[in-house]
């Protein structure tokens, strides 16, 4: 069949607070996944992104191709935009078949076929790269769609609830994302100061997580597959994979994974066989802290590992007991340090508005950051996703946006009732301010400036020092209680002069 993959069209400024340059783009590994299974099976299959395409110029590439089935990604964010898409879709073609899928579906299920929907054949609730196929070879077929594990559907009126499919345990069956399907590969660049060589790829060596953070979605929520929750792809599947993005040009591999220590052992083996094959790029992974040790991220930094996320997200124990995170202060203040001895640099992402948090647990995270002294830090905004505890138990914790457009990590769409949205944005913007104002650390970027490249982030980061410092509110897009920004400046100024 001839089919088109699509993300719908979306701007920067609805995400990113552009005035930072915060800006990126990444391969969408999940929809080339998909991708290479269609390809697999036989059928033809182009890609249209709206990173880089709008709207009207998506809907006349498809009106060019008149495809016969469509497939839609969408995060919560992006929902309305499917939506539309959908909509488009069908004006072109009514016969065309119109599935959705991504994160926000695999959540919500056959409800998206009810919420503005109308236009959706379709939907996969689960991993889609069989499912896809089996529902192309029924098209394809003229079968019904009935008893399709990990899909519902439209039949006339009816929706139709089929079973769930339960998840690949085998991942080494799956062909290699189909990476030749996104263009040109130099379009996509991640956030300034996180990579050192271009062009860069994504690749994922195992799926799924053993966590149980209340703010995490994960299709297999019960833990019941793979070991403890996580299925781990082959060190020679992997290998095999590195081996393929390097001979297709890439220079820089960013591994995906949720955390890619999970299995001790395999990840030293991975390490080793990078090292002993001689394969020559530049990597960045993440890992929980309390998985690694000294050891590992020596033979990681061996095999070209130059810089690692740990999922810090709270300087504030309680904060991180409230998020199930599982870790403690002192694992994330060891594992920075580890990971700095040895010469890989750290990125360690924060949250604002965990359920309990005050404004006062927000000042005190800043200050943690600052003393744990990484190399990058981001300062979030907590999401409330559906499908996650977080937001299955909204009504425990505090108050949500009703728009799904404010479901990113930018904007406060969520607050506990300990804090009000502003709070949140202002701790996001004092943060930023904070963190990267520090003479200790711009200091530290001086001296490590080695490149042409390396001049060209230094600049970006002041570019954006200056619109943190200048612009009020930069973070702002919920429209909340007049004033409360000035009370939460209050509250820092008053907080500072405590400490």
């Amino acid at each position: 069949m001839k089919c088109v993959l699509i993300h719908p069209a979306w701007s920067p400024e609805e995400i990113f607070p552009v005035k930072t340059s915060q800006i990126n783009y990444w391969q969408p590994l999940g929809t080339l996944y998909v991708g290479a299974a269609m390809l697999q099976a036989g059928h033809e299959v182009e890609f249209l992104n709206g990173a880089f395409m709008t709207h009207e110029a998506i809907m006349a590439r498809v009106a060019e191709i008149r495809p016969e089935f469509a497939g839609l990604y969408s995060t919560t964010f992006g929902f309305p935009k499917a939506v539309r898409m959908a909509d488009a879709l069908k004006q072109i073609d009514g016969d065309m078949f119109v599935c959705v899928g991504g994160p926000y579906p695999i959540a919500m299920k056959g409800q998206c076929l009810e919420d503005d929907g109308a236009n959706f054949d379709a939907v996969v609730t689960g991993e889609a790269e069989m499912a896809i196929v089996e529902l192309l070879e029924r098209l394809a077929g003229g079968k019904s769609l009935t008893g399709l594990a990990g899909v519902d559907f439209r039949q006339g009126t009816e929706i139709i609830r089929n079973p769930p499919r339960a998840l690949l345990e085998d991942l080494d069956t799956l062909p290699f994302p189909a990476r030749h399907l996104l263009g040109d590969k130099a379009d996509y660049i991640p956030p300034p100061g996180q990579y050192q060589r271009t062009p860069v790829t994504i690749l994922i060596t195992s799926r799924g997580c053993d966590r149980r953070c209340i703010f995490c979605f994960q299709a297999d929520r019960h833990r019941r597959y793979g070991s403890r929750g996580i299925r781990f792809r082959s060190v020679d599947n992997v290998l095999k994979e590195i081996e393929l993005c390097l001979a297709q040009g890439y220079r820089e591999i960013k591994f995906i994974d949720d955390s890619f220590a999970a299995d001790y052992d395999r990840t030293m083996e991975i390490c080793r066989e990078i090292k002993r094959r001689k394969l020559d790029f530049t990597w960045f992974a993440s890992a929980s802290v309390n998985q690694v040790d000294k050891q590992l991220l020596q033979a990681m930094k061996d095999a070209g590992c130059w810089a690692i996320l740990f999922g810090a997200d709270s300087g504030v124990q309680k904060t991180l007991n409230s998020l199930k995170k599982g870790t403690k202060l002192e694992m994330i203040r060891r594992d920075v340090r580890w990971a700095k001895q040895v010469g890989i640099r750290v990125s360690t992402p924060f949250i604002f508005g965990a359920p309990g948090e005050t404004f006062e647990d927000g000042m005190k995270t800043i200050e943690f950051a600052m003393k744990l002294d990484a190399d990058f830090a981001n300062f979030h905004s907590l999401t409330p996703f559906p499908g996650t505890p977080l937001h299955d138990n909204l009504e425990k914790y505090g108050s949500i946006s009703g728009s799904l457009s404010d479901r990113t990590y930018q904007s406060a769409a969520f607050a506990p009732f300990t804090m009000t949205h502003n709070d949140i944005l202002k701790l996001r913007q004092i943060a930023f301010r904070r963190f990267y104002t520090r003479p200790k650390f711009l200091l530290r970027r001086l001296l490590q400036m080695r490149s042409w490249h390396d001049l060209q982030v230094n600049l970006q980061g002041l570019r954006s020092l200056y619109q943190l410092w200048t612009t009020r509110n930069l973070f702002h897009r919920w429209k909340g209680k007049a004033g409360t920004h000035e009370i939460a400046e209050r509250r820092a100024e008053n907080y500072t002069a405590e400490i």
